[in-house]
């Protein structure tokens, strides 16, 4: 697993007047978020959110040149570059985690990329993303924006927040665009700072294995060309190569259509642990190669969350290529 050295980066997302800025003062009251550096990126030629947020020390970094989405690989790298070198000199607190909060209007998949490529500082990994959704203008905003859908199907976890209004429809909603994310309630803008940064099992929320693969069948509808997930689960081990063609098929073939791909996976020249993947639109992080397994469960669970990307093409592509490396493998041997 990860070294306990690493610094994770978080991301707090969601769309503009959802009540990050309200959420994130909040948390940042708990002793737990005492050494955090804040990088907060607002939209608009004069920042006031940084303002907003109380701390007790300079670790608040306030990026004004618009949406981190625009000019992420730059901006945010520099910025993270930059705290990593004044955390080794010491001339801020040595924080132990980041939290970026983003402007309401940016796409979290460019931040992912890069924390994915491995361009920063060793220090850093990828740590957490937690979309705010309020529950006033929610179900409206998913409606008409498809950036609010975006920030919700990329999210590790949802915080409901202004949670004086009815959440039915919003949380059957979210449970349609991202199934697998937890979705906690924030109430008057509280929540336990455990809940913002603290790491999810990649399998949070499967279902019992009833057949090779399982179908999020009741949560989507291949033929529907929005926003959708669906998890694949497989109880045999998986060939590295497959994996590595399987990886790259994807990236090639579904780019900005594959929201968000991650899961564990059985590598069957591996005895130990899984291999743990992270995937955003393109870009795939390195696997993480785990030394154990966080329960029983030995399977391969796999969470896609797509745009226009049909189930059965991602089942039947995998299929194939298994199919492929076995007939090269069995003829290598003869």
């Amino acid at each position: 697993m990860s070294a306990p050295e690493l610094i994770p980066v978080s991301i707090l997302t969601g769309f503009l007047g959802s009540g990050k800025t309200t959420l994130l003062r909040q948390l940042l009251r708990d002793p737990a978020l005492s050494r955090t550096a804040v990088i907060i990126n607002e939209f608009g030629e004069i920042g006031i959110d940084h303002e907003l947020v109380e701390t007790s020390d300079e670790s608040v970094v306030q990026l004004t040149t618009g949406c981190l989405c625009c000019r992420v690989a730059s901006d945010l790298a520099m910025t993270l570059a930059d705290l990593a070198r004044r955390r080794e000199a010491g001339s801020i607190p040595r924080f132990e985690q980041v939290i970026i909060e983003t402007s309401g209007l940016a796409d979290p998949a460019p931040i992912l990329h890069t924390l994915m490529r491995g361009t920063l500082p060793p220090d850093y990994v990828l740590g957490t993303v937690t979309t705010t959704v309020d529950a006033v203008n929610g179900t409206s905003t998913l409606a008409w924006h498809e950036q609010s859908q975006r920030q919700a199907a990329m999210a590790d976890r949802i915080v409901i927040t202004k949670t004086d209004m009815p959440e039915s429809a919003l949380r059957r909603e979210l449970a349609r665009l991202n199934p697998d994310a937890p979705v906690l309630t924030a109430v008057r803008g509280e929540l336990p700072a455990q809940a913002l940064i603290s790491p999810l099992p990649l399998d949070q929320g499967a279902e019992p294995i009833r057949h090779r693969y399982h179908h999020a069948d009741a949560l989507h509808h291949t033929h529907d060309p929005g926003i959708v997930s669906f998890s694949l689960v497989r109880s045999e081990p998986l060939r590295a190569a497959t994996l590595a063609l399987f990886l790259e098929a994807l990236a090639d073939n579904c780019g900005v259509n594959l929201l968000r791909l991650k899961g564990f996976v059985h590598v069957a020249e591996r005895s130990q642990g899984p291999a743990v993947i992270h995937g955003v639109q393109h870009v795939f992080h390195a696997p993480q190669w785990w030394d154990a397994w966080p329960s029983a469960d030995r399977s391969s669970r796999l969470v896609f969350i797509v745009k226009g990307i049909s189930e059965t093409w991602v089942h039947n592509l995998l299929e194939l290529l298994e199919a492929e490396v076995a007939d090269e493998t069995a003829r290598r041997q003869f």
